[in-house]
């Protein structure tokens, strides 16, 4: 099946739906914006030299696509006959991949609050592959952050603090700045990457809920907005409360409305701009451009 962004929701209301899939007896989901196709298994051409985890490359329309083993990549048995296997060709950080998969289930929309931040002993501890996990007709579904997975099999697909570096010498700024980030791993780069570029201030939350409880503490506290909040970074995808919902509630805030907010996610396509601006969002940027997202705060807080 086809997904051409029509089932995508309403902006702003806190909801995803997730392709539910599994592998073996195990069950995964993957953000159903994340996904333009879903396909039967077909022949794929290997790939000299290339990671294990490469099944290789095939060209189903007009565009040459990877695609990932990811039963291999998560340790798990192969299928006895992958002919009956099936294709998740996915679209993210401007990247189209392919995930081989058993089978895939149906679609759920769920709340992004029915999403659970796994244990840390889950999937190799907090840089784990699991980003949330949902309870769905008495059985746990485990979202995988495919993010990281890519980024392990192709390293210069993932935030590159070098960007930083080429920008040249810069002078340092203490104004405040919050990150809305459930990814522990990508959560320290962002870090790094505005410390390295001189922003010294920098506070992080797990998800938009716990962004969202600070900046009403900081609202109820007074003083002036910009001395505790001078610029918000969101991921969209979060348990609890998405960025999206979090951008909402920002701009819809009398209080807060001025406060700049950044989009900083995988998703941003065409669609999901549109989204964003309807939801007031200042700027988006695509995962892992940090130097364009270092390029816009300067110009948001100066």
């Amino acid at each position: 099946m086809e997904n051409n962004n029509g089932i995508l929701l309403e902006s702003g209301t806190n909801e995803l739906e997730i392709v539910e899939f599994t592998i073996g007896d195990n069950t995964f989901g993957i953000n159903v914006a994340k996904v333009r196709e879903i396909m039967p298994f077909e022949k794929i051409t290997k790939v000299p030299n290339s990671h294990p985890c490469i099944k290789g490359i095939f060209k189903p329309r007009d565009t040459i696509i990877t695609a990932i083993d990811l039963p291999k990549y998560l340790n798990m048995s192969a299928s006895k006959d992958e002919n009956k296997d099936m294709l998740i060709i996915a679209n993210f950080n401007k990247l189209y991949i392919a995930f081989q998969v058993n089978a895939v289930v149906g679609i759920h929309r769920i709340s992004w609050t029915q999403i659970e931040k796994p244990d840390q002993t889950i999937y190799g501890g907090k840089e784990g592959l699991a980003t949330g996990i949902v309870k769905l007709n008495n059985k746990l579904i485990i979202i995988l952050d495919f993010e990281k997975i890519v980024a392990d099999i192709s390293p210069q697909t993932g935030i590159q603090i070098s960007e930083i570096d080429r920008m040249g010498p810069r002078g340092r700024s203490s104004k405040p700045i919050i990150i809305a980030e459930d990814s522990e791993l990508l959560t320290r780069m962002l870090i790094e990457a505005l410390t390295k570029a001189g922003y010294t201030n920098v506070t992080a939350k797990a998800n938009g809920k716990e962004a969202w409880e600070l900046l009403e503490s900081i609202k109820t506290s007074g003083g002036k907005l910009e001395e505790k909040a001078a610029c918000l970074i969101t991921d969209i995808e979060m348990p609890q409360m998405d960025g999206h919902h979090l951008t909402k509630l920002v701009k819809e805030d009398g209080s807060l409305k001025r406060l700049p907010v950044v989009i900083f996610s995988s998703l941003i396509n065409d669609e999901m701009k549109k989204k964003g601006v309807s939801l007031g969002a200042d700027a988006q940027v695509t995962k892992p451009e940090i130097g364009n997202l270092v390029g816009i705060i300067d110009k948001l807080i100066l």
